[in-house]
């Protein structure tokens, strides 16, 4: 079978985690966030205050906010998850609500990732005494606001740091006041994993999400599209295609006129030429070949994840690629784009900049 996570369940943990769950039995509810660098153990400690909490009598709800190494599927969300018994790994939670990212790294998504996980967290804290929020080792740099961000928005009731770093110091002096703070060791039996094991159990994720998918046409003139600057604006006249496309040696798939200029879609059949970018946003068609979508409700939250296979713009349409099954794309309401470009067997293409779509 697969490796589709990178740890699980173990009762082989430091004895500050005794120290921590009975912490937790005497605040008796609330929202608990665990952050730690890469392969601290931060995703084996929430299995195991999980289960320890699950085996006292509490209602536990998980939020796996890690993007790039996803427990609860589906890949490229943030996501709230219920555990209903004792669990291996908290991939085993029964999800039940998702928030659309759209890429593995949440760099240039901020302030996407801290809504979803907000809005996951007040949901959880309704069916459940205790939400246990997981995050990524992203904690340098951009990192630290993502996580000060979540605890300012948030305002845990517990924030468990796992290690001892600069980072986590910087982090733990940023946070200030907002939060109570428990310092757990790092567990000695932690497993590094490399660039290229990260990659592989990604793969594997993918696979494992898209398994089953059937394609379908979506006419994009019955959605809100989002997530890009396409579909903003008038559409371009069949005559100011033609020019743009004639001047720039380029063919136009389908165009927009907006306030800041012109957005076009294209090929070029030659070499790149340079064109007036302050005036026209061309996006080339290759980057939506194998995009991620999200196909998102009428709450905001997202129903699951499409690829598009075939972007037939000229007639304002996508063949996506997506396990939704009809009732669920029903209640869809929204098409956002993502910034990933991956196949169904899990190869990851491109990680796209925010600004190129």
């Amino acid at each position: 079978m697969e490796q589709i996570n990178k740890a699980g369940y173990t009762t082989e943990v430091p004895e500050d985690r005794l120290s921590l769950i009975a912490l937790l039995d005497e605040i008796g509810s609330g929202k608990i966030i665990f952050i730690g660098d890469v392969d601290s153990g931060k995703t084996t400690t929430v299995s195991y205050v999980a289960n320890s909490l699950l085996s006292m009598g509490y209602k536990v709800a998980v939020v796996d906010s890690d993007v790039g190494q996803k427990s609860i599927l589906p890949p490229g969300t943030v996501s709230l998850g219920i555990l209903d018994r004792p669990v291996a790994h908290i991939g085993e939670a029964v999800p039940l609500a998702h928030y659309f990212i759209g890429t593995t790294t949440p760099s240039q998504y901020i302030g996407e990732t801290v809504v979803g996980v907000k809005r996951l967290a007040d949901i959880g804290s309704r069916i459940a005494d205790f939400v246990l929020i997981d995050t990524t080792g992203f904690i340098s740099g951009p990192g630290l606001e993502l996580k000060r961000m979540k605890v300012e928005l948030l305002r845990p009731d517990l924030v468990v740091f796992i290690g001892d770093s600069e980072d986590l110091r910087r982090l733990e002096s940023s946070i200030g006041s907002l939060a109570r703070v428990f310092h757990a060791e790092k567990s000695s039996l932690v497993k590094p994993h490399s660039h290229e094991e990260r990659k592989l159990i990604r793969a594997a994720k993918w696979r494992t999400y898209f398994s089953g998918s059937k394609m379908v046409e979506v006419d994009l003139n019955e959605f809100l599209v989002s997530g890009t600057v396409m579909f903003t604006g008038r559409p371009l006249l069949q005559e100011e295609i033609e020019l743009i496309g004639k001047l720039h040696e380029w063919i136009i798939f389908n165009g927009w006129k907006n306030r800041e200029g012109y957005v076009v879609v294209k090929a070029d059949p030659e070499r790149p030429r340079p064109y007036n970018r302050s005036v026209i946003k061309a996006i080339d068609i290759e980057k939506l070949s194998n995009l991620l979508v999200g196909f998102i409700d009428e709450e905001g939250l997202c129903l699951g994840l499409g690829i598009i296979k075939w972007p037939k713009l000229s007639s304002g349409k996508l063949e996506i690629l997506t396990p939704l099954a009809d009732e669920e794309l029903a209640r869809a309401r929204e098409i956002r784009f993502g910034r990933i470009r991956v196949t169904e067997e899990g190869e990851e293409l491109e990680l796209l900049r925010r600004e190129e779509l």
